[in-house]
């Protein structure tokens, strides 16, 4: 059973594989299950955008080919991975969260209401903005 989804941050860090972050976050991680962790559709689009904005910035050859790594990396991340859609009750939850004008970014909005209909604790180092959603819990497994 799902208990925690990972915002977009959080799956970068795990992405990167080094550093104090990733220490702390894969750590904390590896006290649950496997089962107990989920990406949401909108972070498989935000991670996909970067991929094919790197491409298209692209300027030398070991770019370009790095932008398609990047591809092929965020494609089996999400292959391997539970992930939660953007479903009716998601989407019910995102009309009223937008209803509220609460300043998030759309994205932002987009996860929360991923984590708030499936009832689960959104992994996030961005507190200042998920703060702001009322019904969202959130903590930050990299600090």
């Amino acid at each position: 059973m799902v208990r925690f989804l990972l915002d977009t941050d959080h799956i970068s860090v795990l992405e990167w594989q080094a550093g104090q972050e990733y220490d702390l976050l894969s750590a904390r991680m590896a006290a649950h299950l496997p089962d107990d962790f989920a990406f949401s559709i909108v972070s498989f689009e935000e991670q996909t955008l970067g991929a094919h904005n790197y491409v298209a910035r692209a300027r030398t050859r070991e770019n370009f080919i790095k932008g398609y790594e990047l591809f092929e990396l965020v494609r089996s991340i999400f292959c391997s991975s539970r992930v939660l859609p953007m479903d009716d009750a998601a989407t019910d939850v995102l009309q009223n969260l937008k209803s509220m004008k609460l300043h998030v970014k759309a994205m932002d909005l987009r996860i929360a209401a991923i984590a708030i209909s499936n009832k689960v604790t959104l992994l996030t180092r961005n507190m200042a903005d998920f703060s702001r959603i009322p019904n969202l819990n959130t903590e930050n497994w990299t600090i």
